[in-house]
């Protein structure tokens, strides 16, 4: 029986030629069958595809040729199945696109890359060493979630600091207003899905003055793996495939509750209006719901 994976990874390095790797990559992944949404710009590489087990490993050798993506830090998960084709039920197409930037932050000119990655960044910390960190210093850590406001509230880090953002470009905004600067001369450990976001917001956070400064290596994945449910996260996490939420054990801590009943849940879902892209939660019950402004225009019709 064919197995079904997904990949999830990323590479921070300078791109000669980001549209040559764009042919090269989307050539592969179409030889291979492989589904899912690659971004690459002049100064790295993002990805999450879907397949065949087999077409993966593949994939994963392939891309490591390329002298830059060498030292990728792929993360493994289960799919969700294949289709008649041997294609990913997890996404519904191969996207590979050239972009100026691979996260989109706003702020271009200031990522700085070598062949080392990011320069200027926060240190990482492996989940085991983040432990150690805490069993030093405690109460004087702070977690800082790199993601977006909505997807920190099925899952986050115990006690973490969530800006109130619906996009990555947000962030330069909230770094600016001041409303963290009593966090300048803390210990603080931002983090985020897989390790790309958190990675270059450290290096943002400490343009702006942030002392100290860490990044969890590899993500939330790499955590999860690791502690499940028994260590500093909570709940479960969102991702940006088919599957919507993963976990790291058998009954995680669910954080948050249906928008349209109140009920608790973990499940994803978007605005019922079609041209508005706000991501909400709706339990299995109701099995749609609407953000506060559309839910009000329905009751104006």
């Amino acid at each position: 029986m064919a197995i079904s994976k997904v990949l999830l990874y990323y590479a921070f390095a300078p791109i000669p030629d980001p549209d040559a790797i764009r042919l090269w990559q989307r050539d592969l992944c179409e030889s291979l069958n492989l589904r899912g949404r690659i971004l690459i710009s002049r100064d790295g590489f993002n990805g999450t595809v879907g397949g065949e087990l087999n077409a993966m490993k593949i994939y994963r050798r392939k891309t490591r040729e390329y002298p830059a993506f060498r030292d990728i830090d792929f993360k493994w998960s289960e799919g969700s199945g294949l289709d008649e084709s041997g294609a990913s039920l997890d996404f519904p197409r191969l996207s590979v696109k050239v972009r100026d930037e691979v996260v989109s932050f706003g702020v271009p000119d200031e990522v700085e890359v070598d062949a080392g990655g990011v320069i200027g960044g926060g240190e990482h910390l492996k989940p085991e060493e983040l432990h150690e960190l805490m069993d030093a210093r405690g109460d004087e850590v702070v977690f800082f979630d790199g993601r977006n406001a909505w997807e920190a509230r099925i899952g986050h880090f115990a006690n973490a600091v969530i800006p109130d953002v619906r996009t990555s470009k947000d962030f330069i905004a909230e770094l600016d207003s001041g409303k963290y600067d009593a966090l300048k001369d803390k210990p603080v450990v931002t983090y985020c899905t897989g390790g790309i976001r958190c990675e270059l917001l450290s290096a943002m956070m400490k343009k702006r003055g942030f002392s100290e400064v860490y990044q969890m290596d590899g993500g939330i994945v790499r955590y999860g793996e690791k502690y499940g449910n028994d260590g500093y996260w909570q709940g479960s996490l969102a991702i940006f495939d088919g599957r919507e939420v993963m976990d790291f054990g058998i009954n995680p801590k669910v954080l948050s509750t249906c928008d349209s009943c109140g009920m608790p849940t973990a499940r994803l879902a978007n605005c019922t209006e079609p041209a508005c892209r706000k991501r909400l939660l709706c339990c299995q019950e109701c099995e749609s719901v609407s953000c506060r402004e559309h839910s009000r225009e329905s009751t104006r019709k």
